[in-house]
């Protein structure tokens, strides 16, 4: 729970309507009213999708409001352009010129955004709920709870939103047909943002309500022993436009001059006794030239510069400890640069995100336990250790892996190369036919 802090804050009624944005064109979803003139192709059996068309209030309102989705500052320039953000800028003569117009200034949080805009165009949607496999649920929990999880906000202030989406769904009756077990949602945050268990606890209990039990979760961190929870990466800024930008993105961190062994970009948590990350800053410091050190204090990491993407992109290896919770979005910031991951704790990667990762982990990363680490053992000894064939192959694995990591920007997807949400949408839909077949749900 220990986030970035800001010294002012305001405060919002629930729910509102704007008078003002701070965008020409605030974000917008497409509708999801049923077009009797759209039908799926003749080769989606059993890949059928619904998705409900909820009250604009689970969605395009919270959009329309982005104004007053944080105590802080308005949301409206991070999730507009379909949830991807401000175009990026400041990329030219750091990446391929050609590929400037594919990276964006992605919100880590902004994924609810994404996968909806995407499944509107899922080529296996269908507009008969009598077909369908699966039935999608197009509710913005994260941005809905957001701006509760902070300050004097009451936990019924938490609750609303999930309580209301669920009083909706009891009235539907292809969920009380199967009490949920073929749905599936998108929740924009970790799940410990919705696993609250008392009243005056960090989170919603959204995770908690009857309802939900069956329902397949796609969040960016999962409960490891929930078998209902789904990993899925994380937003990051590369947002290719077709098959070409991918391969000419592989090719591009294949072939980087890497002039530093290893880097790490994250800010020290001075008010933690023996913080972890104060310690990996000392050994990248103490060993000059050999590591790349970006102190993200503040806000020096935040959407909007090029100083973590140039340094992953120009070291061999990128130092990941845990975020604020047991995983981080620059994982995948440092994945999708080419850089091999190290890893301080199995449950960052390994146990999360095992659809879009190697099966094996050594094949695409280094592990260091972070007890070796705390009693003397040198990262750069370990990294150094391996041999340049070695290095040359893992870090192949990691650009082969790349297209599984990023979200690409058309909203029909690329012309053959599975993305990000293709191989969600694609695990989603075996789960529930599994589901269905061997009864993993709650009784």
């Amino acid at each position: 729970m220990a986030r970035t802090l800001h010294l002012s804050h305001r405060r919002s009624h629930f729910p509102s309507h704007p008078h003002h944005h701070l965008l020409q064109n605030p974000p917008n979803i497409s509708s999801t009213s049923p077009s009797s003139s759209f039908s799926p192709p003749h080769n989606c059996s059993f890949r059928r999708i619904f998705v409900y068309n909820l009250p604009a209030v689970f969605n395009q309102e919270l959009l329309d409001n982005c104004v007053e989705l944080d105590p802080w500052h308005s949301r409206c320039r991070a999730l507009s352009n379909d949830g991807f953000g401000s175009k990026a800028t400041g990329l030219s003569g750091v990446i391929p010129e050609e590929l400037v117009p594919a990276w964006y200034w992605t919100d880590q949080f902004a994924m609810e955004i994404i996968y909806h805009n995407r499944i509107l165009n899922y080529k296996c949607r269908t507009m008969e709920p009598d077909s369908a496999t699966a039935f999608y649920i197009p509710f913005y929990a994260g941005l809905a709870v957001g701006k509760y999880l902070w300050f004097k906000y009451r936990w019924k202030d938490r609750d609303r939103y999930c309580e209301m989406i669920f009083k909706w769904l009891q009235e539907q009756p292809h969920w009380n047909s199967s009490g949920g077990w073929d749905h599936f949602i998108t929740m924009g945050r970790i799940t410990w943002d919705f696993r609250r268990t008392k009243d005056e606890d960090w989170g919603s209990k959204c995770i908690y309500l009857p309802g939900m039990r069956n329902i397949t979760r796609l969040l960016i961190e999962r409960n490891p022993w929930d078998y209902f929870d789904v990993a899925v990466p994380y937003p990051t800024g590369f947002h290719p436009r077709s098959d070409s930008d991918v391969l000419e993105w592989q090719d591009f961190v294949r072939n980087r001059n890497r002039k530093t062994l290893f880097c790490f970009a994250g800010a020290p948590r001075d008010t933690i006794k023996n913080d972890f990350r104060s310690l990996l800053l000392r050994q990248c410091m103490n060993v000059s030239g050999l590591c790349r050190a970006v102190d993200c204090a503040g806000t020096r990491c935040s959407n909007g510069t090029s100083l973590v993407l140039e340094a992953f992109l120009d070291s061999e290896f990128c130092l990941q400890p845990r975020g604020d919770s047991f995983t981080r979005r620059s994982i995948f910031d440092c994945m999708v640069a080419g850089s091999i991951p190290v890893f301080f704790w199995h449950r960052t990667a390994y146990l999360q995100y095992q659809w879009f990762l190697p099966s094996d982990p050594k094949s695409y990363s280094v592990f260091i336990h972070r007890n070796e680490v705390k009693n003397g053992t040198s990262i750069k000894s370990v990294l150094e250790s391996y041999s340049k064939e070695e290095v040359k192959k893992i870090r192949e694995k990691v650009i082969e892996y790349i297209p599984k990591l990023v979200y690409a920007k058309p909203k029909e997807g690329l012309e053959s190369i599975k993305d990000a949400f293709d191989v969600a949408i694609e695990g989603a839909l075996n789960r529930i036919k599994e589901q269905k077949q061997f009864g993993h749900k709650w009784k």
